[in-house]
């Protein structure tokens, strides 16, 4: 059965992105969900299912208990942190293309500077699955995600040329476009590249500008059904394809056992299912938002989804393809590297308003196709966008 264009996007909608919001996860996620009904001119009773994140702290009948929702016949929770992102798209799309649910509400809150800090990486007492591996990584001081991500960076780096000098392309393109997004966190506060050269570093090759924000606010997306979405206030983003892949051998974050760590084929896997059902090819898109909690990870997915060739894309960054007027302009929003994060969520709300046409950062060509993608590392994802 093909997913493609029976079901869309109507509503979107972030919270303000703060260090200290001041407030509940719960009300962030009331706010946000609110605030997409508004924008898709639906009422809370329309909604019968919602989906998050595993590690998210509000509970769905919290919500819907807050927000007015009434009954649910679906909701469901998405593991492995970043990698959730469009797994919510992917099962709502699920749920509403076979009939079990017809209005979805996709959430994701967190206090992600002011509560809990998913920098601080493998901490607390708390014995799961996951610590047990990373307990053969601990005493070598593999402890966070940077650290775990600057090993897959050193080996890619070995393969490539310029590396170094893309991953300055990505943060400093992603913070022009935060520079003019009043949403961002880094708004009108551009950089340079001594500022960057000159920054923290954290763990080599990773410098303090090529990490991702610690952030709170809150984001949410309504899916229904295509024919639904016709009659509703905005233009409908439709659901071409959407792909979620775990890859053999897989370890959360680390994976360092595989016999080729600079790449990443969960994300492989996941695109061409994405492909497979739009009927798209990587010609077909005309923008993205990349998961770029660190910026090597937007290089190897950028190979992923077909862009480049393997170990091509610092040259294929360094051509301008990023910007504005480039051949794929990326996270327009300022990305989590300098809009927020909201554990790439914002970022399907920044797809859906380039296919809108309503991107504070809205390039100047035509844009009918957009790819959105979840985080790397762990069992991953990603979307691809269109015109109804």
């Amino acid at each position: 059965m093909s997913i493609c264009d029976k079901t869309a996007i109507v509503g979107i909608a972030n919270t303000e992105f703060s260090k200290n919001s001041g407030r509940s996860e719960l009300q962030l996620a009331a706010e946000a969900t609110r605030d997409a009904l508004a924008d898709a001119g639906l009422k809370p009773s329309d909604v019968d299912g919602m989906t998050t994140f595993t590690m998210d702290n509000t509970d769905e009948i919290e919500l819907a208990r807050a927000v007015g929702i009434g009954d649910l016949r679906f909701y469901s929770r998405v593991p492995h942190g970043g990698g959730a992102a469009t797994g919510l798209i992917h099962q709502a799309v699920m749920a509403v293309a076979s009939g079990m649910a017809e209005c979805i509400v996709c959430y994701r809150s967190l206090n992600g500077r002011s509560g809990h800090r998913y920098s601080s990486g493998v901490s607390g007492p708390l014995l799961t699955a996951d610590a047990i591996h990373w307990g053969w990584y601990t005493p070598y001081g593999l402890m966070t995600p940077a650290s775990w991500v600057a090993m897959y960076s050193q080996r890619y780096m070995h393969l490539t040329e310029q590396c170094q000098e893309a991953m300055f392309e990505i943060a400093h393109v992603q913070r022009e476009y935060a520079a003019k997004n009043p949403a961002a966190l880094f708004y009108e506060q551009p950089f340079t590249l001594d500022d960057y050269e000159n920054a923290k570093r954290i763990v080599s090759p990773l410098k303090l500008l090529d990490c991702c924000l610690e952030s709170d606010g809150g984001s949410a997306v309504i899916i229904t059904t295509a024919e639904r979405a016709k009659d509703l206030k905005h233009k409908p983003v439709a659901i071409k394809g959407v792909g979620q892949a775990a890859a053999a051998n897989m370890e959360s974050m680390t994976s360092f056992y595989r016999p080729e760590i600079a790449a990443i084929p969960s994300m492989d896997i996941a695109a061409r299912e994405a492909y497979q059902q739009s009927g798209l090819t990587p010609d077909d898109i005309d923008a993205a938002v990349i998961y770029d909690a660190f910026t090597p990870i937007v290089l190897w997915q950028l190979e992923s989804w077909g862009f480049c060739e393997s170990y091509k894309a610092p040259q294929f960054v360094l051509d301008g393809a990023l910007r504005s007027d480039g051949r794929l302009p990326t996270n327009t929003h300022g990305g989590q590297l300098s809009e927020a994060y909201i554990h790439g969520v914002n970022g399907i709300v920044e797809a859906a308003k380039l296919v809108r046409g309503s991107s504070v950062n809205q390039p100047a060509k035509h844009i009918e196709n957009v790819l959105v993608t979840s985080g790397v590392g762990v069992p991953t994802g990603g979307a691809l966008l269109g015109s109804l």
